[in-house]
């Protein structure tokens, strides 16, 4: 949610961040905003003339009732009540008024980084560095579910007996592999120096609208009936949430935290070949990192995390690059976004494993949160990156270590969380 007082002051900067998005349809809501706007100042500014006047009503009628002049003071206390009347419309009014800015404002999408580039869509997004070389084995790579299944770790029939479409069972080395990759993700964030979570799986309405569009929040969010709780996507949302309507000492900040979850998806619109694996699912696991900071650090803590995801797989020798999202392509609390895609050997492409975002102080507007220092109190800046997330992570770690036998490669950095294991063989 952008500040008030910018979009008061330069309208027409708003109405351009807008058309740079391709979110021309939103162009009414500037208007909207400021209409609104403006009215709840006009009912601030009457509401404090009447309060003062009702102060020194007050005064007047002590007065005149010393003065035994009964009569003039029941007239003021009648000119009184009228004006409390009157008061009580414009409180009411004016809480009216300022929850329909309040929605008007939270659909006005943030401001863009001027380094981010102007496009309709993914498609649009440009690539900034690649890190290791991608390899193309001399045999066929098969899809990745048909080595899963070849090595015993997977079992989507069941799933879909159980759970339905979207669900799977990870079963003996792959299921120890997907659990050796979340816990060395772990140690790895914690060896930089971030502090290590586990968040509530579940958040309340305030916080969902508080972290994430109303778009997005359809588009992903589970609702727990006749609760108002929801499962939560991703645990940037509770770990972000935890901070809501908190004023922070600046000495505490930066906050870099990293946590597990599980995530729960509803993943509206995935469809096609790539959709038929793990590739998009309702429920996953996913290591995390967020950092809370003051405005004048986050470009370069921004640098920093999407850096952490490339080295976490280049360690894990998978060929990864980046890619800067373009204007159509960023969520709307987006200030700017890198997504880090893995190397496919079988698609000979990349695909996303991961994204880094910039959120300025869009989610600290929307969920109040603060820092004091000796220049006053201002609006935090978070940012979030994923760490790693297994479900995509096996598919490019199966797929790039993969061995013409059918048996998979364990680099080193992950045998002392697979007991030494060195490799996983086909089990049939």
């Amino acid at each position: 949610m952008i500040d008030i007082a910018v979009l008061r002051a330069d309208p027409d900067r708003v109405r351009e961040n807008i058309k740079k998005k391709f979110q021309e349809h939103k162009l009414p809501l500037v208007d909207e905003a400021l209409a609104l706007d403006e009215r709840r100042r006009a009912l601030q500014t009457e509401g404090d003339a009447l309060r003062a006047a009702r102060n020194a009503l007050s005064k007047k009628i002590g007065l005149l009732m010393r003065e035994k002049k009964t009569a003039e003071a029941e007239a003021v206390k009648a000119e009184v009540a009228g004006d409390a009347e009157r008061l009580a419309e414009i409180e009411k009014e004016t809480a009216d008024v300022e929850a329909r800015l309040k929605a008007v404002m939270m659909r006005i999408p943030n401001f863009i980084s001027a380094d981010t580039p102007i496009g309709k869509d993914d498609s649009e997004n440009v690539e900034r560095e690649r890190f290791l070389e991608p390899k193309i084995p001399a045999f066929e790579v098969p899809y990745h579910l048909d080595i899963l299944e070849n090595l015993a770790g997977i079992d989507i029939d069941s799933a879909r007996r159980t759970s339905g479409q979207g669900f799977y069972y990870l079963t003996g080395d792959i299921a120890r592999l997907h659990s050796a990759v979340l816990a060395y993700a772990r140690d790895f964030m914690i060896g930089k120096g971030f502090t290590y979570c586990i968040p509530p799986f579940m958040i309340r309405s305030d916080v969902v609208s508080g972290v994430m569009s109303f778009e997005e929040m359809d588009g992903m969010m589970y609702k727990i009936e006749g609760e108002d709780l929801y499962l939560i996507g991703t645990s940037e949302h509770s770990m972000i949430g935890r901070f809501m309507n908190t004023t922070l000492d600046e000495k505490q900040l930066p906050l870099t935290l990293t946590s597990y979850s599980p995530c729960f998806r509803k993943e509206k619109g995935a469809h096609g070949l790539e959709e038929r694996g793990i590739y998009r699912i309702h429920q996953f696991e996913k290591q995390e990192m967020i950092v809370i900071c003051k405005p004048e650090e986050s470009e370069a803590w921004y640098e920093k995390m999407w850096h952490y995801t490339v080295e976490l797989f280049v360690s894990m020798e998978i060929p990864v690059r980046t890619l800067e999202c373009c204007s159509g392509d960023l969520a709307d609390l987006k200030y700017r976004s890198v997504d880090v895609e893995a190397w496919s050997p079988r698609q000979k492409k990349y695909f996303e494993v991961g994204s880094c975002s910039n959120l300025t102080d869009a989610q600290a507007r929307r969920l109040g949160i603060r820092y004091k220092g000796e220049s006053g109190s201002r609006y935090a800046h978070t940012l979030n990156n994923t760490v790693v997330a297994p479900p995509r992570m096996l598919i490019a770690f199966v797929e790039n270590h993969l061995r013409a036998d059918g048996s998979v490669y364990i680099p080193e950095v992950l045998r002392p969380y697979m007991g030494g294991q060195k490799e996983i063989v086909p089990k049939k």
